[in-house]
């Protein structure tokens, strides 16, 4: 930050006064209100606008501070009553130029409101950190033939060559190009002739900035694979495309696509973006997608069917990141595709907002600002007066609720699966009936083998999910009388067990909260006897299978994804590539191969363990269950011989309504009984929630801030009447995490106006922010 002002003399006298106000909105962590703080214009900066960054001084030591103008008034406006305007502060234009769009900086203003967040870290979120640092910035040298070329000075053949490559360029609409590329294309060894036509003035030279990166490289060898043939569109997809379309005119809209697995989503995104680019060539898309369904394939289908499209994620480096949001503002791309934070995109002219498997909850952020990218995308599809789309096979019950209860969001239907391929048939094995009758610890039933080995031995491909990571959940005494377990020493919660042959002891253990890691004990530290590892994950279903199947499966065929593999977009995309030309055989991981998957050659796909989830302590854990088995059931027969692909789920709960609903692939059958239960029992969505969480290494500081907090909460939901249910504080499900104890408020009301009425009255009072120490969650989708 120094050497970016170090040109800067914040203190000197304000230049001619422009006659102009500006409220400028700080990139820091001071709860201000959503406008910011107010500077007086000067003449120099009397075109600054909306989004614009500045630099403004802050304090009595007129500190630096990089901010966004938020609005700009004449001085006449500014009544008395209004805040302090700093007239002698000095404003400098931000070095690199960026500037917001306008509706970015309403988003934001709505989200600072919305997420109890400062307005400052939330603009400090949409602008990536490889922007404000210029990361890749370059300065390349670039020559054009002159306009007035001298006469009667002679050129070599090669001269002549490189001249004639310049004219050729000009008259193509590229007078401006890089010294050696120019020589390339003369045939030249060296740029030799082009610098001997600079001095004999037949060429010009110039200074261009640009931000270089190879990523423009990448998505060419993407868009230059296999042409993929345009599918035909059943009666459902066209009506599907005939709808969204018939709303880009008419404005703000959503629209639910509820479609099965398989049934041809993504096509009737691409035809969507295609009818607005019929009624508007220069609207711009953004399409959000899981991180981890940012596979090459799914970018390819976007780079292979539109011209100018951007790619943004957490794999790209610093300089690509920087290049494609450069690309996006200055209008070379119209079309984003990226993970949550693409949401932010800064594109002028936007006209259409589509998010995938929109139920996912990677969707929201678990940091300041706590957003979530979905209902951004809505409230920023409203700002623009543009129609949104929201895509899943199985949508989240917010969504579908808003579709089918409260009729404010439009559904639309894709029933069945393209081509007519049939949805595959799975089997719920009970493993307590299957515990009864075979002897020994298996992490497999007998069905599900069966089934592997029949489709090893015709070639064919097996998805196993099992979502826990390590080898083994329990570390303890196997001396019940003893009762001794590994906790984590930090956090409430019990330590994993990690294989790793590279370790002395063969491997750690490992607290899935906080990150803490120390070898295995190998005794008893109460009784001296030694430890026992059991439990399941993925580590020990890998182990078993090549135990199992060493006829067919050896080490290099069998590949496990989880986060502890998977350290890389690049590891997730080369495992896939992997899987995809059959190198391997059988993919086992957690739920990251649940979604996004299309391989035809998947014969077998099995639920290690359907409980997982349902045991959380979380009203949505049916919801949770429902979606991981019926999205990873989708993954199988996706090929013509759709009766060969089988699906098995394994549980303890085989009557479980919400395993027994996926098994049948019946969306709304579930979801009409869990909205009801949700009614009944007052929880999202048929009402809204907050959850304040309070932190403090001491357990009495946690309570006392949590007991005080909860009475202020207590005295303003009083003089609202009482509108808001208010539930604690208490102790959080997991109440220490990282050394500090946690406590936690739950907030429900009829209506988000209520909920925000009440988070709004407790802020403007200074006695609730959200700090290291206070965590404000908006419509949270954990509850641990």
């Amino acid at each position: 930050m120094s050497q970016l002002f170090e040109d800067y003399d914040l203190s000197a006298p304000q230049e001619i006064p422009s006659g102009l106000l500006v409220d400028v909105a700080l990139e820091q962590g001071i709860d201000l209100s959503t406008s910011g703080l107010t500077y007086a214009v000067p003449q120099s900066l009397a075109d600054l606008s909306v989004g614009q960054r500045v630099v403004v001084p802050l304090g009595r030591g007129n500190k630096p501070t990089s901010g966004y103008v938020m609005r700009v008034y004449p001085l006449a406006e500014k009544k008395e009553d209004d805040k302090k305007v700093r007239y002698k502060a000095v404003l400098h234009r931000d070095p690199h130029e960026i500037t917001l769009t306008p509706d970015l900086i309403e988003l934001a203003k709505w989200m600072a409101a919305y997420y109890c967040c400062p307005i400052g870290m939330v603009l400090a979120t949409m602008l990536p950190a490889a922007v404000k640092k210029d990361t890749g910035r370059v300065l390349r040298t670039m020559v054009s033939l002159a306009e007035n070329p001298p006469e009667g000075s002679k050129l070599t053949g090669l001269q002549k060559a490189v001249v004639d490559a310049a004219r050729k360029l000009h008259s193509e609409g590229e007078p401006w190009v890089e010294p050696k590329v120019l020589a390339d294309i003369a045939g030249a060894k060296s740029v030799s002739p082009v610098q001997q036509l600079l001095e004999k003035k037949w060429l010009v030279a110039t200074k261009e900035s640009s931000v270089a990166s190879r990523f423009d490289e990448t998505a060419q060898t993407l868009r230059d694979g296999p042409a993929m043939p345009m599918p035909v569109l059943n009666n459902h997809q066209q009506k599907a495309v005939d709808r969204i379309a018939a709303g880009i005119p008419a404005g703000f809209g959503v629209h639910v696509l509820h479609g099965v697995t398989g049934s041809g989503k993504t096509e009737v995104y691409l035809r969507a973006i295609e009818a607005l680019h019929a009624h508007d060539p220069q609207a711009g898309v953004i399409v959000l997608v899981p991180e981890i369904a940012l596979t090459p394939q799914t970018v390819a289908r976007f780079l292979g069917r539109f011209e100018g499209v951007a790619v943004l994620h957490s794999g790209l480096t610093a300089a690509q990141r920087h290049q494609q949001w450069r690309r996006i503002r200055e209008g070379q791309a119209r079309i984003v595709v990226g993970a949550r934070s693409a949401i932010f995109a800064p594109l002028e002219k936007l006209g259409l907002i589509i998010v995938d498997e929109e139920h996912e909850y990677s969707y929201k952020q678990d940091q300041l600002p706590r957003y979530h990218a979905r209902d951004v995308a809505v409230k920023r599809g409203h700002l623009c007066g543009i129609p949104v789309v929201l895509g899943s096979a199985t949508p989240s019950l917010e969504s579908y609720y808003n579709a089918v209860r409260r009729k404010t969001y439009h559904l639309i239907e894709l029933p069945e699966r393209v081509m007519g391929l049939k949805l595959p048939r799975v089997q719920i094995v009970d493993m307590t009936e299957e515990r009864r009758h075979r002897q020994g610890v298996h992490l497999m039933s007998q069905r599900l083998e069966q089934l592997i080995e029949h489709a090893l031995q015709r070639d064919g491909q097996v998805l196993l999910l099992l979502n826990r990571r390590g080898y083994a959940n329990y570390i303890a005494c196997p001396d019940h009388r003893c009762g001794w377990m590994q906790h984590c020493e930090y956090c409430d919660a019990s330590m994993v067990y990690h294989k790793d042959a590279a370790l002395p002891l063969g491997g750690l253990v490992r607290c899935h909260h906080c990150n803490a890691e120390q070898m295995l004990p190998q005794l008893c530290p109460v009784c001296s006897r030694k430890v026992t590892v059991f439990g399941l994950g993925v580590q020990r279903v890998e182990e078993e299978l090549l135990r199992k199947f060493p006829k067919y499966l050896t080490s290099d065929q069998l590949l496990r994804m989880d986060s502890d593999t998977m350290r890389t977009g690049q590891d997730y995309f080369e495992s896939l590539e992997k899987f995809r030309r059959g190198q391997v055989k059988v993919l086992v991981g957690t739920q990251m191969i649940a979604k996004g998957l299309d391989f035809p050659n998947v014969r077998v796909v099995g639920v290690i363990s359907g409980d997982t989830s349902l045991n959380m302590p979380d009203f949505r854990a049916s919801e949770r269950t429902f979606q991981l088995i019926a999205q990873v059931a989708g993954r199988a027969g996706r090929a013509g011989e759709s009766a060969m692909a089988s699906v098995v789920v394994q549980t303890f709960n085989p009557e479980d309504p919400s395993i027994n609903a996926a098994a049948e692939h019946d969306y709304p059958g579930f979801a009409e009984r869990e909205m009801t239960i949700r009614e009944e029992a007052g929880l999202p969505p048929a009402t809204r929630m907050a959850r304040i969480v309070v932190r403090d290494k001491d357990l009495a500081a946690s309570v006392e801030a949590a007991s005080i907090l909860a009475g202020h909460l207590a005295t303003f939901n009083e003089q609202m009447g009482n509108m808001v249910q208010l539930r604690g504080p208490a102790a959080c499900p997991v109440a220490r995490v990282a050394e500090h104890y946690r406590q936690q408020i739950e907030l429900t009301a009829p209506d988000a106006a209520t909920l925000q009425k009440l988070l709004t009255l407790l802020r403007n009072a200074r006695v609730l922010q959200s700090d290291a120490s206070t965590a404000v969650d908006v419509d949270p989708v954990d509850l641990l």
